[in-house]
């Protein structure tokens, strides 16, 4: 360990010493760059002293950021066959230890965020984590990551602060409650000791039938995702945390989810360039730290079938050389089916080949470390392209301040879930609900209405019905499957039958033919029927003649809160709708009380 430290330190004197034109062996995509500073060429200085240190493996373990189960840096319970799925270590610290890996990635389905989050474990997690990567013979800090977009995709959760979305941030059409809600997601990453957080989303939703994305964009609208996106990065990079737009080209016109297939976008180039391009061309001109790729098929960018994220055409060709990015390219989770397109023990290679620095969470973090070690060795791939991402990732942790310490302090858990946060959320939620449709002035309801309240229990009926009787209405409520069965509409309409009016919460009905049988027999009852959408706000295009229909773009209590305010008329409706419903409402179309 002396001998190391030494070389190390000497290493870097004579780095200092060779300024203004340092470089650095197989590095040649960081030498030091015409007009840099003095302090541009001291941390440049700094980094390949710390790369020269370096083996190859160390090198090919930063390129890794995985995810493994549990709530503890050696938490037992991965040893569980059916946990452990063939990840290569049996838990955090072996990964570490044995890989060198660069980072990690928190999820709630792996119990590292529990449902409901126990923020000191989750502190204390980081924090473990922090110290093995520090004890290590060369000590780099990790990459913590997660995805806290808001609204349907966010690990940190109650106590936590928990945002309506980001399809309803476009409602409001607000970019200080952009930034306000990314300062407080970063504040409370941050308190986490989570330090990368894969949002915010930069895709236009364009396309009804989206499975994957949908609410979770801003809007159908490329400006107004690019001012939102554009808030949202410089938020959480004044909270110290690396955001990360995503996804790359642009994921907002499937109607194919990658998780589970290989998504095509037929876009020509001039779309591309003016609607899918336009946010992260936003985001690169503002500084974004790092960009995530899409596992997407975009033939006018790139006509061999690959998926952007394993295409060099639209990696670097486009997104380093022609819209100039230098940041850290992350790939999207290679375990997901639209990167395996090729033998799963080559997916990590020709992602990376393809120009990305970072390879997420790939199956098997064993057989993708090795085969990338072999890569190198065969000649396959360059040690030049290696330290080219490897000076990316040590880069992007010293600005960071990771290496001075990575650690959190315990304390800073007070900062989650606070009321002033709490409340700031509320307020988004509340300025978003958007009233599409009010036949007759239907809406609000009036106090001596008997209300009935179904739909699937996604769309969280009970939970509505009991708001409305605490606001003093005669509100029952029958929950169904996402998919109501024959038996479930025929006991929907029995019960409607007692009630004033029905309102149904739907849930993407627009794309489930049961739902939509649902509000025709609800409607056929001949009573006044409200739809409110729980997530997708398209539900209106199967069914445009229900009486009055609201756009909630969540189903998380926060949007159902601020729901039964509008229905109940405590507050008025001001959201715009923030994409347009084909053949019936244009974008920005609004009713207000």
């Amino acid at each position: 360990m002396k001998k190391r430290l030494f070389t190390i330190l000497s290493s870097f004197l004579l780095v200092l010493m060779s300024f203004p034109v340092i470089s650095f062996a197989n590095s040649s995509g960081s030498p030091t760059q015409p007009g840099w500073d003095d302090g541009e060429k001291a941390k440049h200085g700094w980094i390949v002293s710390k790369m020269n240190q370096m083996t190859l493996e160390e090198k090919i373990g930063q390129l890794f950021v995985i995810h493994m189960y549990g709530q503890t840096p050696t938490d037992p319970n991965f040893e569980d066959t059916n946990l452990r799925m063939n990840r290569g270590a049996k838990n955090f610290k072996e990964a570490i230890e044995r890989f060198h890996i660069g980072g990690v990635i928190y999820f709630n389905w792996t119990d590292n965020i529990g449902l409901p989050m126990n923020a000191a474990q989750v502190n204390a997690l980081s924090n473990g984590l922090q110290d093995i990567a520090m004890e290590q013979e060369l000590p780099i800090p990790l990459i913590i990551s997660t995805d806290q977009e808001g609204g349907i995709v966010q690990r940190v959760t109650s106590p936590g602060t928990v945002f309506p979305g980001n399809m309803a941030l476009g409602a409001t059409r607000s970019i200080e409650f952009a930034a306000q809600s990314a300062t407080i997601m970063g504040t409370e990453l941050s308190s986490l000791g989570i330090n990368m957080n894969f949002a915010p989303v930069a895709d236009v939703n364009i396309n009804p039938e989206n499975p994957v994305i949908g609410v979770r964009s801003f809007s159908e609208d490329p400006d107004l995702v690019s001012d939102l996106t554009v808030a949202q990065v410089k938020a959480y990079e004044e909270q110290n945390l690396i955001p990360t737009a995503k996804h790359f080209p642009g994921h907002g016109d499937t109607n194919v989810d990658s998780h589970y297939g290989l998504p095509i976008i037929n876009h020509d180039l001039e779309t591309l360039y003016n609607v899918d391009l336009k946010p992260f061309q936003a985001a690169i001109d503002n500084g974004i730290d790092a960009i995530m790729t899409a596992h997407i098929v975009v033939p006018a960018l790139d006509d061999s079938g690959l998926p952007a994220t394993l295409s060099k055409p639209i990696l670097t060709d486009l997104l380093r050389e022609e819209m100039g990015f230098d940041g850290l390219i992350v790939t999207d989770s290679l375990g997901m089916s639209g990167a395996n397109v090729v033998e799963p023990n080559r997916v990590a290679v020709e992602a990376f080949k393809a120009g990305n620095d970072i390879l997420l969470n790939p199956p098997n973090v064993e057989v993708a470390y090795n085969a990338m070690i072999e890569a190198v060795e065969s000649g396959e791939v360059s040690e030049d392209r290696v330290d080219e991402s490897v000076y990316r990732i040590i880069k992007a942790k010293m600005e960071k301040g990771l290496f001075g310490n990575p650690n959190t302090d315990p304390a800073a858990i007070e900062n989650i879930g606070t009321e002033e946060n709490l409340n700031k959320a509320t307020e988004i939620a509340n300025k978003s609900i958007t009233l599409v449709k009010n036949e007759a002035d239907l809406l609000p309801l009036q106090n001596e209405e008997s209300v009935f309240i179904t739909g699937p229990s996604l769309g969280d009926p009970g939970y509505l019905s009991e708001l409305l009787q605490d606001k003093g209405y005669e509100a029952t409520s029958y929950a169904t499957g996402t998919s109501p069965s024959a038996s479930q509409i025929a006991e929907a309409t029995e019960q409607a039958a007692e009630a004033d009016t029905i309102i149904v919460t739907s849930y993407t009905a627009n794309t489930n033919t049961a739902q939509q049988q649902l509000v025709e027999a609800l409607m056929e009852t001949g009573k006044p029927v409200i739809v409110t959408a729980m997530r997708n706000p398209y539900d209106i295009m199967v069914f445009p003649d229900v009486n009055a229909y609201l756009a909630t773009y969540g189903n998380l209590e926060v949007s159902v809160e601020a729901l039964a305010r509008v229905l109940s008329g405590e507050i008025n409706p001001e959201g715009q709708l923030p994409v347009t419903i084909p053949d019936l409402y244009d974008f920005g179309y609004n009713l207000s009380y």
